[in-house]
């Protein structure tokens, strides 16, 4: 076992670096940062407001993920099922899960660190004011653990198919109908027709809704277990889609 975990570890660190080996590294980072900021300055009105707050900047972060995260969770297994490698991999002295675990942790470590770039905008805001820096600490780990649980969604559309864009895209709508969920647009719509118990249940799905909540400096438990949750289930569906492929 302590071969097998150590190999796992291996096995992780490799993926984390493979990476760095295109450019998708730089690509991804650069527009993140870039992004981000952007919007937290031009669109969101960082310093217009004339508070010391990084509010605006946490705001656009899941609709950034949206089309961000997806493009890093569709190669965790269509690129290895369409190359065939999937075979040799699954013969290795690993189990599913150790394999799934490893490429999630390091795709999930390379998002962090994206997100741990955009720091010089915390200082600038220290700099230039006094933050809550609590606060600041709950939005850096809403949106780390916000970035797990679109990663965990991405990896299980990447191991149903062997077509990239098609993960990408399957991710991407995935995310987007989470993010929508706990919107009053969507929310109506169904109040029309459903039990109110089943729009509450919608509305519980909302990533917007948990996000903006941690967001806020309000780390609350039941934020906390519904992004690990998410997390969990994505992962376990990507086991038992890549133990049924296997299988077949």
């Amino acid at each position: 076992m302590a071969y097998r975990m150590s190999w796992w570890s291996a096995r992780g660190k490799r993926e984390f670096k493979g990476y760095f080996a295109t450019p998708l590294a730089l690509v991804f980072i650069v527009i993140f940062t870039a992004l981000s900021s952007a919007l937290a300055f031009y669109a969101g009105g960082l310093f217009e407001n004339d508070q010391a707050t990084l509010d605006r900047f946490f705001t656009y972060h899941p609709w950034l993920y949206l089309l961000l995260v997806p493009a890093v969770a569709m190669r965790l297994w269509a690129e290895e099922i369409k190359s065939g490698t999937i075979e040799m991999l699954m013969t290795l002295p690993l189990s599913t899960l150790q394999s799934v675990v490893g490429k999630f942790l390091a795709a999930w470590a390379f998002t962090g660190l994206a997100l741990a770039l955009t720091f010089p905008l915390w200082i600038t805001v220290n700099v230039l004011g006094d933050p809550d820096n609590g606060v600041v600490v709950a939005g850096y780990v809403g949106s780390f653990l916000m970035a797990g649980a679109f990663l965990a969604i991405g990896s299980c559309l990447s191991a149903v198919t062997r077509n990239q864009v098609i993960a990408f895209v399957g991710g991407a709508g995935v995310c987007f109908l989470l993010v929508m969920s706990g919107l009053d647009i969507v929310l109506e719509v169904f109040r029309a027709w459903a039990p109110e118990r089943l729009v509450d249940a919608i509305a519980a799905l909302s990533f917007l809704a948990h996000f903006q909540s941690v967001s806020r400096g309000v780390l609350e438990l039941a934020d906390m277990v519904f992004f690990t949750s998410v997390m969990v289930f994505g992962l376990f569906a990507t086991v038992v889609t890549l133990d049924l492929r296997k299988g077949g």
